[in-house]
């Protein structure tokens, strides 16, 4: 990986008190300050990877907290519908019990971790401009450096934003929209405010991208597409439907779909499909606290061994026989596994291994086990994808569904998805109607499977979050198998980190 420096250090350690003012107060690591960084452009590039080694870190002191893998699996899957681990000592997590506790880590963190990129992506934004160096240098730096700050003002704003549809038009809080190198006081800005901050920013790094005539040269960084896709996606959680469906079809522009072998290949490596990933290669491992740790069916660590991922029932037995993404997961139809926690009986894991010999061998088996994702090494050594153009398509799809364009033009996008790249060739959509949005979300749940997208799509959607025991027709423990509807949960919004509101006397 590139020459890598951070350019500030938020100093707060959710284990230890801190002094009121020194939540956001910067220091410079490894004896690198703001004027060695930024004397060239050549130095301040290593001041960009260092934003992307962020993403893949580890954060206070807490072994699991690994950068935007955790974003993906203990906010984004674990909390979901579709997305069954036989894990009920994590209930408070996995049943969203946390959403008002304002001191609970699992509040904290997000903020904590967004906060420290939009942090370092300001300090380059605001002293690029003096570095010595091409112009198409400064350029092509600044629009990374704003990219990031908008894909962390988005995700900041799906976590501790009501969904637009409950912001009276984005009247209700949004973040603290911080854009220079300040730490003072700040109040909130309103929802809409947080969207044209971070329409604004995409904005600028577009004209930025194309004036520098620069290109990347590797998928973890960051280039115009990604800033498409940043916008596709910010648009759709706005419900700004034709900037949703521009932005998608301008972000998968070059990014074909990837084949029946790659979508095989355990989604571990950047192929032409990935728009964006963080790098993951041996060099660069967090060991057994990193993604793929956690997730990866091969993988040697307990997380996976003890507790592999499984897709839940209803989801599974809606995908069709004719799909390859159904054979991505353990069919235990005519084998027997324990109904109440989904532990393969003998015969079923020893078809598991025989479907999948690189699973580890201490590992349990479980009925609906995930072989999507794979570790590249052990013991969870992987690059980490962010942006597919499936994704897109299916905002595209999505955002024709609300502009109300016929179904004809909505069931070519899907049938673009899921026909034309081989997914399912038997594949066809005459949906119209309530039902075509079914479908649609239907295919979202099937894709993104286990790529942390599924409570942020319930959420936006205000759909109710059910899950069904055994006794029911589902999978999850009975622990885990509930329903929360969506006004519940502080309508499934993190409400402000005491660390902040302690800090931030505009809070108060």
């Amino acid at each position: 990986m590139k020459r890598i420096i951070n350019i500030s250090l938020l100093s707060v350690s959710l284990l230890a008190a801190s002094c009121k003012k020194d939540y956001l107060s910067t220091v410079p690591t490894d004896a690198t300050g703001s004027a060695t960084v930024f004397a060239t452009t050549e130095n301040a590039k290593g001041a960009v990877n260092g934003l992307a080694k962020m993403m893949t870190s580890q954060y206070l002191s807490v072994q699991g907290l690994n950068g935007e893998g955790s974003i993906k699996m203990w906010w984004g899957n674990y909390p979901g519908a579709h997305f069954y681990v036989n894990l009920p000592g994590w209930a408070t997590v996995i049943n969203s019990m946390n959403h008002e506790n304002a001191s609970s880590t699992y509040t904290f963190y997000p903020w904590y971790y967004y906060y420290k990129i939009i942090s370092n992506a300001n300090t380059i934004v605001v002293n690029i401009d003096n570095a010595t160096g091409p112009e198409s240098d400064k350029q092509f730096i600044k629009a990374q450096a704003l990219t990031y700050r908008a894909y962390s003002y988005m995700m900041l704003a799906q976590l501790y934003g009501y969904r637009w549809s409950d912001s009276q038009n984005g009247s209700t809080g949004g973040l603290v929209l911080r854009t220079d190198v300040s730490t003072g006081d700040m109040p909130l800005s309103t929802l809409a405010e947080t969207y044209a901050l971070i329409y604004a920013d995409l904005d600028k790094a577009i004209e930025l991208y194309t004036q520098s005539g620069k290109s990347r040269s590797n998928n973890y960084e960051m280039n115009q597409n990604v800033a498409y896709a940043v916008y596709a996606r910010a648009a759709l959680n706005r419900q700004d439907y034709p900037t949703a469906e521009s932005y998608a079809v301008k972000a998968r522009t070059g990014y074909n779909l990837m084949s029946a072998t790659e979508y095989k290949a355990g989604f571990s490596n950047p192929n032409q499909e990935w728009i964006w990933s963080s790098y993951g290669a041996a060099d660069e491992t967090l060991y057994f606290y990193q993604y793929f740790a956690y997730i990866g069916y091969n993988s040697s660590a307990s997380n996976v061994r003890t507790y592999p991922k499984c897709i839940s029932k209803e989801l599974y037995q809606k995908i069709p026989a004719t799909d390859i993404r159904r054979g991505l997961f353990l069919d235990p139809t005519g084998y027997t596994y324990t109904a109440s926690s989904g532990v393969a009986g003998t015969a079923l894991k020893a078809r598991a291994f025989t479907l999948y010999p690189d699973i580890y061998s201490t590992s349990t088996v479980y009925a609906y086990m995930q072989f999507k994702m794979k570790a590249s090494d052990q013991p969870g050594v992987g690059h980490l994808n962010h942006f597919r153009s499936s994704e897109m398509y299916l905002i595209e799809a999505e955002a024709q569904y609300f502009q109300n364009k016929p179904a004809t033009t909505v069931a070519a996008t899907l049938e673009a998805l899921t026909k034309a790249s081989g997914r399912d060739a038997s594949y066809t959509c005459t949906k119209t109607g309530t039902a075509l949005l079914d479908e649609i979300k239907l295919y979202r749940a099937i894709e993104l499977w286990g790529e942390g997208f599924d409570w942020f799509d319930l959420k936006r959607w205000g759909d109710p979050l059910v899950r069904k025991d055994p006794a029911a027709g589902g999978n999850f423990l009975t622990a885990l198998a509930i329903s929360i509807q969506p006004a519940e949960t502080n309508k499934w919004t993190w409400v402000i980190p005491l660390k902040e509101t302690d800090f931030n006397d505009a809070l108060n």
